[in-house]
């Protein structure tokens, strides 16, 4: 059952109440067209690069990419310069994308509630681990990188 607490599952678990969500509401909430669904295929895209260029640079470290594991390095260049948790960031807006790739933008507000789930059940933990891991070290990376954007 350990595999079950890993983010692509509660990812595929939050597309699916997107897409639940989309089958199931109104046709007049529906806002679809050639805009919305290319920013949501933007979106996606966007995640996926997000997420590609994390595991770049963290395989360039030869640390760990799963989580509730100890990071061997403290990452703080590349996409980690901009945002302490990009692949999070990258699962948060794939979730978006398919929101208004399946044309139901309302899903949009599921969002939320996936990225306080997985600071919940992730990134407190993680930043625990680094904090007593890398001390200074990530205090300041802490103070000077976002956690989200």
């Amino acid at each position: 059952m350990k595999w079950i607490n890993i983010p692509p599952v509660w990812l595929a678990v939050f597309a699916v109440g997107v897409w639940w969500f989309a089958a199931l509401q109104p046709a007049f909430l529906q806002v679809g067209g050639v805009i919305v669904v290319g920013l949501g295929t933007a979106l996606v895209c966007l995640g996926i690069v997000l997420i590609l260029l994390a595991a770049y640079e963290m395989r360039k470290h030869r640390t760990t990419i799963i989580p509730h594991q100890e990071a061997a390095q403290l990452v703080s260049s590349g996409i980690f310069a901009r945002s302490r948790n990009p692949i999070y960031l990258g699962d948060a807006l794939i979730l978006a994308g398919l929101a208004l790739r399946w044309e139901a933008p309302l899903a949009v507000l599921i969002v939320p509630v996936f990225v306080w789930v997985i600071t919940q059940r992730f990134i407190l933990d993680e930043e625990a681990r680094l904090a007593a891991g890398f001390g200074d070290a990530f205090a300041e990376y802490r103070e000077t990188t976002p956690r989200w954007l």
